[in-house]
């Protein structure tokens, strides 16, 4: 990976930036899908954020929604510095069911042990992988979200005014997904959208070991 991500990161940090921006569209979808997710027979959810970075679309709204105590959650971030930020923040919302951990996002050997989640996000990735690369992901999608579950992912479009996201959002369809929102400013590049598995296979196989899912260009 090439780019600097802690650097990029500080852009969040600006409240009229762009990022900043996507990142409270992303957490009023987080906010919507944490009372519309499908949950357990408990009335537990649980939900992994792919690339999660420093955690801060995820964990503020977690601690918000009641605690964490419904939420088992699992951030995956490759960056030691970020993923470790998110730890702390974590700790320090008291959030002792979100689980941290320092590995690679697009390496299906990270998922083998992990249940399906009710709540994915998949925020920051599409724009650094390859459009073979996102289709890819997507249609992995079922091994990593439960029947009914939500997905919320992001994009954005490019310099020379071509939008990305109009074929994602058709892969999502393609895939057995309906869409429950799409946010895209017209003063923004950015793009974030939420997509319900509403056509999960009934047989799902696992997820093949030692396949590269995705990777960052």
């Amino acid at each position: 990976m090439t780019k600097d991500w802690l650097r990029w990161h500080q852009d969040y940090d600006s409240p009229n930036s762009s990022l900043a921006r996507r990142l409270r569209v992303v957490q009023h979808d987080l906010r919507r899908a944490l009372t519309e997710a499908p949950h357990d027979a408990h009335g537990r959810r649980r939900l992994i954020s792919i690339c999660a970075g420093d955690g801060r679309d995820v964990l503020p709204i977690l601690a918000e929604h009641d605690g964490g105590r419904t939420i088992e959650a699992l951030l995956i971030e490759r960056d030691p510095t970020l993923s470790q930020r998110a730890r702390t923040a974590a700790i320090g919302l008291g959030l002792p069911r979100t689980d941290v951990r320092t590995a690679d996002a697009g390496a299906t050997d990270t998922y083998l042990h992990i249940q399906p989640a009710h709540l994915l996000l998949t925020c920051g990735v599409f724009g650094n992988i390859t459009i073979n690369d996102v289709g890819r992901t997507i249609a992995m999608l079922h091994t990593l979200v439960l029947a009914d579950g939500i997905v919320i992912w992001t994009r954005g479009r490019t310099d020379d005014g071509h939008d990305p996201s109009h074929d994602i959002r058709a892969c999502f369809a393609e895939h057995g997904f309906i869409e429950m929102s799409f946010t895209s400013p017209a003063d923004a590049r950015f793009r974030v959208g939420m997509h319900r598995l509403t056509a999960r296979p009934a047989t799902v196989p696992p997820m093949p070991p030692g396949t590269r899912m995705f990777s960052f260009i």
